[in-house]
């Protein structure tokens, strides 16, 4: 059983973010499909999560729900990660949910990007702004991501343009899966990092 996660930062409701997600997720299952294996998807909004995630960044632990949310994705065996564009790059709560998860976690993770925003001056906000990030965490992102502009959701034509990028983006990512030699994880067996103040603690001794 192949699993995606499938991380949706969209602060509002209904989100064009998440449907997006939704879109890319349904497109990488297809394509798993015809390559003859079962799928299963994990969605996580992280909306509901955005106190948590805050509350993990001050004290270095995480609430329930926000464990949760971060096993998923550290057990699945790819990722899709769409998030909003704000200021040329990533919402700061995708950001933020990252930055909470442990530095290991995504390793050879096979990861799609994709991104929304209001109009296509923004869409080359995955390539320097989503991607470093990523290639930090040493994540095996696909060659194509996805972003999608306001116009995108309506005119006839753009639609069709944006249906060719998610086709596209679903194939990368089930052959990425295919040829992944990330090994299967367990979100409790990372390494636990001490918090700083534990750090500056044992200065005194």
């Amino acid at each position: 059983m192949t699993t995606i996660a499938v991380v949706s930062a969209g602060l509002s409701e209904p989100s064009s973010t998440r449907l997006l997600a939704d879109r890319l997720a349904e497109s990488a299952v297809t394509a798993i499909g015809q390559q003859g294996g079962p799928v299963q998807v994990a969605h996580i909004d992280l909306r509901p999560l955005a106190h948590e995630v805050v509350d993990a960044m001050l004290t270095g632990f995480q609430a329930p729900a926000l464990a949760a949310a971060t096993a998923t994705v550290v057990e699945a065996d790819a990722l899709v990660f769409v998030s909003p564009v704000f200021t040329a790059g990533m919402s700061g709560l995708a950001k933020s949910f990252l930055d909470v998860m442990d530095k290991d976690a995504l390793v050879d993770m096979p990861v799609l990007l994709a991104a929304t925003g209001g109009t296509a001056r923004h869409s080359l906000a995955i390539e320097h702004a989503m991607r470093p990030v990523f290639a930090y965490l040493r994540a095996a992102v696909v060659p194509t991501g996805v972003f999608a502009a306001t116009d995108d959701w309506g005119a006839q034509g753009d639609q069709a343009a944006l249906d060719g990028r998610i086709r596209r983006a679903g194939a990368d990512l089930a052959w990425a899966i295919g040829a992944s030699r990330r090994v299967p994880q367990q979100a409790d067996a990372l390494p636990e990092v001490p918090d700083f103040a534990s750090l500056l603690g044992g200065l005194g001794h």
